[in-house]
């Protein structure tokens, strides 16, 4: 019983520190082809975005100065 006990034990701690390959990057799996036009997309969302948001804080800043 103590064996099994101390099998168990060694066995979870082994399974604990074993070393682990970090999964690849999603682009460099099957479907990163699908994922390059998504990047690029989000970037572009997020630069009209900023883009938009600094225009309105050019007009807030205009409406301030005016005021």
């Amino acid at each position: 019983m103590r064996f099994m006990l101390i099998l168990i034990i060694v066995l979870l701690l082994a399974y604990k520190w074993w070393p682990r390959d970090e999964p690849p990057p999603v682009e460099e799996t099957f479907i990163g082809d699908q994922i390059q036009p998504l990047r690029k997309a989000e970037r572009f969302q997020e630069k009209d975005y900023n883009d938009a948001l600094d225009r309105h804080r050019e007009k807030l800043d205009a409406a301030t100065d005016d005021g």
